[in-house]
């Protein structure tokens, strides 16, 4: 096997490069952390409501994505500090944060414990989602950075795939408390495991002390610029409707459906779907370009909103779920096109201030999706009909900004 081809300069903590099949193992876990926390959750919502007396349904879906508010606020802080301290250090506080989170979760003793403990869960798990895909940056440039991106998302796609499993044999076998007992210790294995192999790849001469005033500058320059706010705010509407599917799967699949035992499968089946439209999208993004991709998946995710919305109503909220699945399996598909293009589309402007740029996309993003999955999310009770159109509306608000955001794109390189 290959290794680690990139030159890094010397360091006291520099060690050997990895063996690369090794490295991408070990940068898989620690990005997986993300949906595991979010995923293996799914099965026990209810009960974990049930057992903390939840005042409503809509306050159990915030056990999701409250989630994602957390990790908002954590890249923020996160993406500076990984340039101005090191991947290392910034792997090791996230990991510690992230295990006070879970801690948190495990000892809740109400609703509003377990929710706090989430939002300090996933403020943790920005650190190592934010340092391992800088460090990652740090060994790779181009074609390299690509290849590996793309073995690391393979790895990365199963875990949505089984971490409702997971959650839902745990939850069987020693009760919904001992899922935040996993948590902790793939957070345990996977932190000894990077400590012990994985040397700094940010020596102290390349370390930018933050600078308060400069990272204001960076931010307003950010929110003025159309490119940037046009995709961000297209990728914050459909993945606020997304969230709003994930936060509320268990009701679709267990209280509107009845499937019981099967929902770890049909969850699995449509998160292949967003898995194998990222593959689709690495073969298929040199051939036919990011912004053509985009456009192509734009119009198609309108026309699956549309299709969704008639069969809620035709059906009275409640198409076959065959029906159901085979709709949202091929929407999923155009969705994921979206997902793995339009941070790429806002990201492209913000060379020169690469960082604040991902901290501050993530993070915006985030927070504009949590609300529109909490507005969708208190309609859902015994109905799709609420998520359909929460897909076909905020769809059309994705499609509005994309299509701004590109339009942009295109004059820049016109005046260019």
């Amino acid at each position: 096997m290959e290794t680690q081809s990139a030159s890094v300069p010397a360091s006291s903590s520099i060690r050997k490069p990895l063996p690369i099949a090794e490295f991408i193992m070990l940068m898989a876990l620690l990005t997986s952390l993300v949906a595991l926390a979010i995923d293996a959750m799914l099965p026990a919502l209810d009960t974990i409501g049930a057992d903390l007396n939840s005042q409503s349904s809509q306050q159990t879906y915030l056990i999701i994505s409250i989630f994602f508010a957390g990790m908002a606020l954590g890249q923020l802080f996160f993406g500076p500090f990984a340039d101005a301290r090191g991947r290392r250090l910034t792997i090791l506080v996230g990991l510690i944060i992230f295990l006070l989170g879970t801690l948190i979760c495990f000892m809740a003793t109400s609703m509003e414990m377990l929710l706090a403990g989430r939002v300090v869960q996933a403020f943790g798990v920005s650190g190592p989602r934010i340092a391992t895909m800088a460090l990652i940056r740090d060994l790779y440039v181009g074609d390299k950075m690509a290849r590996v991106m793309s073995f690391i998302t393979v790895i990365f796609i199963l875990m949505p795939m089984i971490a409702p499993l997971i959650g839902q044999i745990v939850m069987k076998v020693a009760g919904w408390r001992h899922i935040f007992s996993v948590f902790a210790i793939v957070c345990v294995i996977s932190g000894i495991w990077f400590f012990a192999r994985q040397g700094e790849t940010l020596p102290r001469a390349k370390r930018l002390k933050f600078n308060w005033h400069q990272f204001f500058r960076s931010v307003l320059w950010l929110i003025k610029h159309p490119v940037v706010m046009g995709a961000s705010v297209g990728m914050g509407t459909i993945f606020g409707a997304f969230l709003a599917y994930l936060s509320g799967s268990q009701t679709i699949f267990q209280s509107i459906y009845n499937t019981g035992e099967l929902f770890p499968l049909l969850f699995a089946t449509l998160a292949f779907a967003i898995g194998a439209a990222s593959l689709f999208n690495g073969l298929m993004v040199v051939k036919l370009g990011m912004v053509k991709l985009v456009s192509y998946a734009l119009v198609l995710t309108l026309l699956f909103s549309l299709v969704l919305v008639i069969e809620a109503f035709v059906f009275a909220g409640k198409p076959p779920l065959l029906l159901f699945v085979s709709t949202m399996f091929i929407g999923f598909f155009f969705i994921g096109i979206l997902f793995g293009n339009l941070n790429s589309l806002a990201m492209q402007p913000v060379g020169h201030i690469a960082g604040v740029g991902a901290a501050f996309i993530g993070s915006f993003t985030s927070l504009l999706s949590v609300p529109i999955a909490v507005f969708i999310n208190q309609y859902l009770s015994t109905s799709i009909t609420p998520i359909a159109l929460g897909f076909l509306g905020f769809g059309l608000l994705t499609y509005l900004s994309v299509r701004y955001a590109i339009k942009a794109l295109r004059k820049e390189a016109h005046q260019a």
